[in-house]
């Protein structure tokens, strides 16, 4: 079982944000599993939190762009490739402004900072969604195209070409995350100049100056635009490399932008929020068809999540019977609506309930065709809950259990008598004070019959 992990200690950096040129201080800290990488504006009223999922993405000009209730995270992909590329999985990124700081361009400073702060194992097990066949997205307009496949490891591979000479065609591989580190991370990003022109002009890249961009010379420089880039760069003199790069820039790899490029794949696939197993291939990968595959994937897995049926051995003998059960809860027949609790971590519980003609509800709903009511499915997904939560105190017969908050509800197919219910219960979010945040779902007949978000506190007896 490979672990969950998060930093040890919280780091902070400071720099300016690539468009808005503003001064940015961003601090890293230690997150609860499950949590995943969540951006904190700490300049905002409330500190609002924007969860990095792909459904919040906006836009991608210049960047990958997310926005939830009209709060704004700018360029998130370098940060979010860095963590990826360091194998931590649950991270609190706060920010003073809406965009992360540039530094070089790469991802290289925020892998150093997180390697300074250090990395941990968590109580939990890591997710993983295990590729089983290509899926793919096209974007039609320039032909960019990105597909996973099924593979061993988590693979990454791109291939750039944007049909200019200076550039030509590169590619980039990535055959394990753990090269990241020392083959990706120090990647920068570059653009051409007769797309600096526009930024310029349309007052973007404020904090852009030749140490955090490469600059491909696609075309003859006017005296004009030479003055308006010395400005712009608060330098006397800019110059052309031989190899067409502007100024005295360095690559640190022939094939640099390429390996930038897999760079953003990897950021911009963190949004799809669960480890892939699978060889991803990008060709003339870019923000948009990158974040439009990532919603691709994430509806996808979600979907299979959600369908995913749990299979369970019944004729082994039970984690608890009913009278252990009864020891547990308060509740009795007939309102003690589980009779087994099959498995349980400190994550997650598995209760289940033979459903027979016998119940007392089937007396009124309905006596000529008898359905169980939806809202004792619910009750018993909460018992089984209840079970989980209540196995956090040393006395569990000394507190009750109660609602809080039912969300999302959803009645898939009638539970009717004869069936067996199996209610899976996975927490959200970490017990705390006693309450307990869990999504819950219901199977039966080897199908997902209902769900919901349930909410519940435990208190003891007065």
């Amino acid at each position: 079982m490979v672990k969950q992990t998060t930093i040890q200690n919280e780091i902070s950096l400071t720099g300016v944000g690539l468009h808005t040129g503003a001064e940015v201080k961003m601090t890293f800290k230690p997150a609860p599993i499950n949590n995943g990488f969540t951006f904190v504006r700490v300049d905002l009223e409330g500190s609002p939190v924007i969860e990095a999922d792909a459904n919040y993405v906006v836009n991608t000009q210049r960047g990958t762009n997310l926005e939830k209730l009209g709060v704004k995270i700018q360029t998130s992909e370098h940060v979010l490739a860095a963590f990826v590329g360091c194998d931590v999985d649950n991270v609190i990124i706060e920010l003073n402004a809406s965009e992360p700081p540039i530094m070089d361009g790469s991802s290289k400073f925020f892998v150093e900072a997180i390697e300074k702060a250090g990395i941990v194992e968590q109580d939990a097990e890591r997710k993983y969604y295990v590729v089983k066949e290509v899926i793919s997205f096209t974007d039609e307009t320039t032909g960019s195209e990105i597909l996973v496949m099924p593979a061993d490891d988590y693979q990454v591979t791109t291939m750039v070409d944007f049909g200019t000479k200076v550039l030509g065609t590169q590619n980039a591989t990535m055959k394990n995350i753990s090269e990241f580190k020392s083959e990706i991370a120090n990647s920068r990003t570059f653009s051409f100049l007769h797309e600096l022109e526009t930024l310029l002009d349309n007052g973007l890249i404020k904090g852009g100056d030749l140490n955090n961009a490469i600059v491909y010379v696609d075309k003859e420089i006017s005296p004009k635009t030479m003055e308006n880039l010395k400005v712009a760069f608060g330098k006397e003199n800019i110059s052309i490399k031989p190899n067409g790069i502007l100024d005295n820039l360095t690559l640190h790899y022939p094939n640099e932008a390429a390996r930038h490029k897999l760079l953003d794949v990897v950021g911009d696939l963190a949004l799809i929020g669960i480890r892939l197993k699978g060889k991803v291939i990008a060709n003339k990968p870019g923000h948009f068809v990158n974040t439009q595959f990532a919603k691709k994937m994430s509806k996808i897995i979600k979907l299979e999540q959600k369908n995913q049926i749990p299979v369970y051995d019944l004729n082994l003998p039970p984690l608890m019977d009913i009278h252990q059960i009864m020891n547990i809860l308060p509740h009795r027949p007939p309102f003690l609506l589980i009779d087994r609790i099959i498995e349980m971590s400190d994550t997650h519980v598995v209760g289940m309930k033979n459903v027979t003609m016998n119940e007392n509800f089937f007396v009124g709903h309905f006596p000529d065709a008898p359905v169980m009511p939806g809202v004792l499915i619910v009750e018993a997904m909460a018992q089984s809950g209840g079970i989980l939560v209540l196995s956090t105190v040393p006395d569990p017969e000394n507190y009750l259990t109660y609602f809080m908050k039912i969300d999302n509800v959803k009645f898939k197919y009638k539970v009717l008598p004869g069936d067996t219910l199996i209610f899976k219960c996975e927490l959200m979010t970490p017990i705390r004070r006693g309450i307990c945040h869990m999504q819950a779902n219901a199977y039966a007949n080897g199908r997902l019959v209902a769900e919901a978000e349930l909410m519940a506190q435990i208190a003891k007896k007065q």
